[in-house]
C-alpha cells in the first residue's frame, strides 16, 4: 500500500479571521472547485463547519461518471486549522489538513496537506502518475487561482 502526499502553500491577502471565515464556510466549496468536476453538494450545509459535520457531495472526476463522496470534518481549531477525512468515496484513505497562519503585512499563509491511499492495489498505483496525481494538481492549481481572485477584491 503506497501512501501519497500532496502539499501546497499559498499566501492570501487579508486578515486571518477573513480567510478563516471563507474556508470554514462549507458552502464555499463550489467556488474553489473546477467546474469540470461537476461538483454538487447533496447535504444541507450550515454557515460554519464543526467537528462531526458530514458533507455529502457528488463529483464527476473521470469521463463524467458520478461518484458520491462523504467527508467528515474531524478537527477544528479556529482560526488556525481544520481536517476533513473521507468516509465514503473514491480513495481508500483521504486525510486533508488545512492550516492558516498570520503571514504579517496583511497576509495569511494557507497550507494544505493531503495524505491519500488509492484503491485497486497495483492498478491504482499505475493510475497514480497517469491520472490521479495530475488531476489533483489541476484541482489545487484551480483553487489557487480562484482564491487569488476571491481575495484580491
Amino acid at each position: 500500500m503506497a501512501i501519497h502526499t500532496l502539499e501546497q502553500t499559498q499566501t492570501v491577502p487579508g486578515a486571518l479571521q477573513d480567510c478563516w471565515s471563507f474556508f470554514s464556510d462549507p458552502r464555499n466549496l463550489t467556488r474553489i472547485t473546477p467546474p469540470e468536476l461537476g461538483f454538487e453538494v447533496l447535504s444541507d450545509l450550515p454557515p460554519r463547519m464543526h467537528p462531526g459535520l458530514m458533507i455529502q457531495y457528488r463529483v464527476r472526476p473521470l469521463f463524467g461518471v458520478p461518484l458520491t463522496w462523504l467527508t467528515e470534518i474531524t478537527q477544528v481549531d479556529e482560526p488556525h486549522s481544520f481536517v476533513d477525512e473521507q468516509r465514503v468515496g473514491p480513495y481508500r484513505i483521504w486525510h486533508h489538513e488545512h492550516r492558516f497562519a498570520d503571514g504579517g503585512n496583511g497576509t495569511v499563509i494557507m497550507h494544505d496537506k493531503v495524505t491519500y491511499v488509492l484503491p485497486f492495489g497495483p492498478l491504482g498505483e499505475i493510475a497514480h502518475p497517469l491520472v490521479v496525481q495530475p488531476q489533483l494538481r489541476r484541482i489545487f492549481d484551480f483553487r489557487t487561482e480562484a482564491v487569488k481572485k476571491i481575495f484580491s477584491r
